[in-house]
């Protein structure tokens, strides 16, 4: 009983810490958005504050410049309790990307937060090893579930993005709870969600199925594309810039020539606008393309901010773009891309799959899952998380994919 009592307690101290954190994450996320968009200006500053950053994270960061790869490596060899400076280094970093105009999400944020703030109660219960894996799961789904309001989803990310590892019960039960308290701690808080419907859902048939199956295909393969850009912008820039500071602050610079180029924002930031709409309106075939190019070259470059909402961009515009071809509600198909790219970018599609039903309603839960799992299947073996262990079916799969290219070769 009292070791209940304890990691209940635990879980209530993370929900509020992790919860509050989000709500005022999401708080000053808005304000600096809407402070961009009103001075245009703001975007010739984007090469200072990638400076900023830079210097921020090389003289003060560099135990926790991984971010979420490096909670995703303490979960499966711990060694040393993650600093909590993570979780004001991130905060700020993120702020300041999105305030000068970098195109970068806020789950990664979130996350941070969540897990920096749920491992200092390793050392203050004085947890072992195994009860420390526990913690940092619990750190992942309050970060998540309150940031995106998808408490079900949140704690299943957790659970998935380790790929179930030695989980135990405990962990999954706990993980529930904390992310319902971080949730509703938002709540309180007062601090709205965007809010996302599909009116109409079709009746499944042959054709709408293998309708499904192809745009599914597709999302997969936009997932691919903004995993491997991801990695190839961070790459390059450490092979051609050697101080690390000075990556974001070159970075910052292509990009605001990029956008005064172009002559739209729509493609900085979160995108949340763009999401919005569309549901409702076609978008143009290269929208999707342009968040890639702009997100990858923002995260690789070193500016900070997460990849999740950049995906659910991506997704929703394709999806909307599809919609000119396939026969299909333009809403149903926003709503499979918002979800599916992220499902193959984090192989986690059972997460995927329930945070689709929790946005958009239990009425399109067939197709938003064969979309997860299809787009999952399709998209590779690299995520955007290049310490996450890939197993299952997935695993397995490539793995014979690649013996018989051996063989042929």
């Amino acid at each position: 009983m009292l070791i209940t009592l304890k990691w209940i307690f635990i879980c209530v101290l993370i929900g509020l810490f992790s919860g509050s954190a989000s709500a005022f994450f999401l708080v000053a996320l808005d304000w600096v958005s809407q402070y961009r968009e009103q001075n245009y200006f703001m975007i010739w500053l984007l090469p200072i504050g990638g400076l900023i950053i830079g210097l921020s994270y090389y003289y003060w960061g560099k135990s926790v410049v991984k971010g979420n790869n490096l909670l995703l490596e303490e979960y499966e060899n711990p060694q040393s309790t993650i600093p909590l400076k993570m979780a004001p280094l991130v905060l700020f970093g993120t702020l300041i990307t999105h305030i000068f105009g970098g195109s970068a999400g806020r789950e990664g944020t979130a996350v941070q937060m969540g897990g920096a703030i749920a491992d200092q109660f390793t050392g203050i219960f004085k947890l072992d090893n195994k009860a420390r894996k526990t913690v940092l799961i619990l750190g992942i789904s309050a970060g998540f579930a309150s940031i995106f309001g998808t408490p079900l989803a949140g704690a299943l990310f957790a659970l998935e993005v380790v790929y179930f590892s030695k989980i135990n019960i405990k962990s999954i039960i706990l993980s529930f709870l904390v992310a319902y308290i971080a949730y509703y701690t938002v709540e309180l808080w007062e601090v709205q969600h965007t809010h996302y419907a599909i009116p109409f859902v079709p009746e499944i048939s042959f054709i709408t199925l293998i309708w499904v199956l192809l745009v599914s295909v597709l999302f997969g393969l936009a997932a691919m594309l903004f995993s491997r850009s991801t990695h190839f912008w961070g790459h390059l820039f450490s092979k051609i810039i050697s101080y690390p500071p000075l990556r974001p602050f070159v970075g910052g610079c292509f990009i605001a020539v990029a956008v005064y180029l172009i002559g739209t924002t729509k493609y900085i930031g979160l995108g949340i606008p763009m999401i919005v709409d569309s549901f409702s309106n076609p978008n143009a075939s290269y929208d999707f393309l342009l968040k890639i190019l702009f997100t990858g070259f923002t995260l690789g470059a070193g500016f900070k901010g997460g990849e999740v909402t950049p995906l659910f961009f991506i997704g929703a515009t394709l999806g909307s773009a599809l919609s000119l071809v396939v026969p299909l509600p333009i809403a149903l198909l926003a709503g499979m891309g918002f979800v599916a790219v992220f499902s193959g970018a984090t192989h986690t599609p059972i997460a995927c799959t329930v945070m689709g039903m929790e946005l958009f309603g239990i009425e399109s839960g067939i197709f938003i899952g064969i979309a997860c799992i299809i787009a999952y299947f399709s998209s590779g073996s690299v995520g955007i998380y290049n310490a996450q262990i890939v197993k299952g079916a997935k695993y397995h799969l490539y793995q014979k994919l690649k013996r018989k290219n051996s063989e042929l070769l």
